[in-house]
């Protein structure tokens, strides 16, 4: 299927990768500085993208030092060996700090290697020093073809041939402290272990009513710690960017005290390990834990994560992000001209561009500086708008001013849940009653949805009720799938009864239908006409209005990680092709970006229709794979995705016509891609999207403020979400036009364009639209 062009530039040719040709062009790729998890699936990409465009690609291995040495340090990469790589951490071409790569004459060694298999573009993954080196190689790369004709290793023509060098970075770096992207590759999974962690921490500081001080990587960017921080509702967190405030041994000390009173039987402390004072001196989780048992006398542990932050397989979003960088990578090296700079392949809000290296890397060091010269707010500004909202979230929902200090507003603000219960629900819950509070309002809870809404179980909820909430499961106040309609006279009973000024509804599809239907009820009951946000939350990630819904990266690591126990299994027994359903209704996003992030064969989904034809094809395709070394199958199906074409029809189908060759198993995923404990990505994103709606919510109240002004303007009632590199507040009025009502999905979907890439990287042809590839932008320091 061609991927959707709704984002091709206006006016513009479509233009499809094949147009590119990488016919007679040679690829190096590596990986270097330390390792990260997913740098295999950027290798994989790369290969893959690489051998199917028609270059030849080569393994460099141990990265420079690989590339110093050459001989059987640079071999030639075929699809096979980069199978099975997707879930495995670390790097399978090593990776290795470089000295000789530093100096002149080993670069002269590195450039005589790669033009003795006619190298002349590189991949580079790794971090700033790593791409920083590939930029000066690629700058002296035409004085050192001189330099080895002179000294009679090539001939002139040789140098004419071999011109100019191609350099395309990927960053991959768990700290993620590269300016000029969201994510670098590693830095979620390595958050994955850090929570896992801390979860399991949390059970045993509750049991003894200890503080437990754990300190993670970040030598110089905090960004570990204070999403970790932000992600298990830590008490305090340290950071290099933002040191605490002279006098803070006070401040924390009181914290924890003032903690601990309100019945709180642990405390967490998340200290980066390059933490620093104001005068920048280091801040040591030793000295922390002194400071608590001296001052306070609480039982103190101190847990130093280290390397296992840098271990463990690569959490789904790794694998999807290292893979459409690398296949962006691939497009960039065709694409590049003897004047195109060193570029950056990277992730600016849901999309993927191309920086300039140096910029990034420029910026980068500027941070640094910052930090050297004690200018910390502009450190923290440089890092990044999502840095700075990160931070200022944390502190707002960490730190409760004394109810005096909070000017009240006089309004009620309600939240609810509606749907299936979607992982990263009471993160929000939690996120929206603090800033609530924080911003003067008085805290309703519904239970049970709009069941208990018409019911009147409606409840104060106040700041400490919603503590350790972030870290839960499912929904504690409850969630049905009842839409208000048939109660909604007494819900506006309700309204009045609570005088409801807002209301927060998160969930999923069923909770965008509810705003519909209680805008669409304003005119019959005035107690409708306030400020309703949705924030949504399902696995499906069908709700119209955003690119990511709460809850769908849990489940599609859910996913994931059943796939990658199926395929170990798989690959004991060999000549074996699994069947998996997913859930999503007739959303194919859980089975498209599972078989993208498992490496599946076939994903079948609603969007793409299918008929027999497709199915006998991936039979085929499995058939041919059988005589390869790679003697397994996967293929993934969404529960809704054809009438007749059955998870059992399939299984049924494939196990006949692969009678021989192969044999077939079925799995059906079913609830458990709901359930289980949020993973950091939706606990971060439930607390940092639940306290944006709050905030537009505070904005609508204030406009009305001793007006007594009803609501009844469209863009009163609207639906929270990422679109493309942006936060944005939609009203339902308009999404109506982009809603297919009858399979309860958005008319286009962004994920669609990815569908290539899956086919591409199992060995299909497929028709991938690249015509927003190519521009290279510049970095702005808020654009992160």
């Amino acid at each position: 299927m061609d991927a959707d062009d709704s984002r091709a530039p206006k006016g513009s040719l479509r233009k499809f990768l094949e147009h590119l040709s990488g016919a007679g062009k040679a690829i190096g790729v590596l990986t270097s500085g330390g390792d990260a998890q997913g740098m295999n699936a950027a290798v994989r990409a790369v290969v893959r993208m690489g051998i199917y465009v028609g270059a030849k690609v080569y393994f460099i291995y141990e990265g420079y030092q690989g590339m110093v040495d050459g001989g059987s340090n640079i071999a030639e990469a075929d699809w096979e060996s980069v199978s099975s790589i997707l879930q495995v951490g670390g790097t399978i071409i090593g990776s290795a700090r470089c000295q000789a790569f530093r100096t002149r004459e080993g670069r002269l060694k590195a450039a005589c290697n790669l033009l003795q298999r006619g190298i002349t573009n590189l991949c580079v993954i790794g971090g700033d020093g790593s791409l920083t080196g590939a930029n000066l190689f690629r700058k002296e790369w035409s004085g050192l073809l001189e330099e080895l004709a002179r000294n009679g290793q090539i001939d002139k023509e040789a140098v004419q041939k071999y011109a100019y060098l191609n350099v395309v970075g990927m960053v991959g770096s768990i700290d993620n402290d590269f300016c000029g992207t969201d994510m670098t590759i590693g830095t979620d999974s390595a958050l994955h272990r850090i929570i896992e962690v801390v979860d399991a921490i949390m059970t045993t500081a509750q049991s003894h009513q200890r503080t437990f001080v754990l300190e993670v990587m970040g030598r110089h960017c905090g960004y570990l710690a204070l999403v970790s921080a932000l992600a298990c509702g830590a008490d305090w967190v340290f950071l290099p960017e933002s040191p605490p405030e002279e006098g803070w041994e006070e401040q924390m000390c009181v914290k924890l005290s003032e903690n601990r009173a309100r019945k709180k039987r642990l405390n967490i402390i998340i200290v980066a390990e390059g933490a620093i004072d104001t005068q920048n001196k280091p801040i040591t989780s030793e000295k922390i834990k002194e400071l608590v048992v001296t001052q306070l006398g609480y039982d103190t542990r101190v847990t130093i994560l280290g390397h296992v932050q840098r271990g463990g397989t690569p959490s789904a979003f790794d694998r999807i992000l290292a893979s459409r960088m690398g296949v962006e990578a691939v497009i960039a090296l065709l694409e590049a001209t003897p004047d195109t700079p060193a570029c950056v392949v990277s992730l600016n809000g849901n999309h993927a561009v191309r920086l300039p290296l140096m910029e990034c890397v420029q910026m980068t060091q500027d941070v640094q500086k910052a930090m050297d010269e004690r200018r910390f707010q502009d450190a923290v500004r440089l890092r990044g708008r999502s840095f700075a909202g990160n931070l200022n979230t944390y502190k707002r929902l960490a730190i409760k001013l004394p109810d005096d200090q909070i000017p009240k507003t006089n309004c009620n603000v309600a939240v609810i849940n509606v749907g299936a219960p979607a992982a990263g629900m009471n993160a929000a819950v939690r996120s929206a009653v603090r800033v609530g509070i924080a911003d003067g309002h008085r805290m309703l809870a519904i239970y049970d949805g709009f069941d208990g809404f018409a019911k009147g179980q409606i409840k104060e909820i106040g700041w400490t009720d919603v503590g350790g909430w972030t870290g839960q499961g499912g929904s504690i106040l409850g969630t049905k799938r009842v839409l208000p309609g048939k109660y909604l006279e007494e819900i506006a009973t309700q309204m009045r009864t609570h005088s409801i000024n807002a209301l927060l509804i998160i969930g999923g599809f069923e909770a965008y239908k509810s705003a519909c239907d209680m805008a669409e009820a304003r005119g019959r009951h005035q107690e409708l006409c306030i400020p309703l946000c949705v924030v949504p939350a399902t696995i499906s990630n069908n709700v119209p209005g955003t690119e990511i819904s709460l809850g769908s990266d849990t489940g599609l690591n859910a996913v994931v990680e059943t796939c990658d126990r199926i395929k170990q299994s798989a690959s004991g027994t060999k000549r074996r092709v699994f069947i998996i359903e997913t859930m999503g209704g007739y959303c194919g996003y859980l089975a498209n970006m599972g078989g993208l992030a498992a490496g599946a064969d076939a994903a079948y989904i609603f969007e793409e229709p299918f008929d027999i034809r497709d199915l006998q094809s991936n039979v085929e395709h499995l058939t041919e794979k059988m005589k390869t070394t790679i003697q397994r199958g996967l293929v993934l199906r969404n529960e809704s995705c054809s009438e007749n074409y059955t998870t059992d029809f399939i299984y049924q189908l494939y196990s006949e016509e692969g009678k021989g060759v192969f044999d077939c198993r079925k799995n059906v995923l079913g609830h458990m891609q709901q359930g289980g404990a949020p993973s950091p990505f939706d606990r971060n994103f439930g607390t940092k999207i639940s306290a944006r709606a709050m905030e537009w919510i505070t904005a609508k109240l204030k406009e009305a403020r001793g007006r007594g002004k009803k609501f009844t303007t469209d863009d009163s009632v609207c639906v929270l979400g990422i679109s493309k590199r942006n936060v944005i507040f939609q009203p339902v009025a308009e999404l109506k036009k982009q809603t297919d009502f009858e399979h309860r999905i958005p008319k286009e979907q962004w994920w669609l364009k990815l569908r290539p890439l899956m086919k591409i990287l199992a060995k299909y042809k497929a028709s991938y639209d690249v015509s927003d590839s190519g521009q290279l932008e510049h970095v702005q320091p808020w654009s992160v």
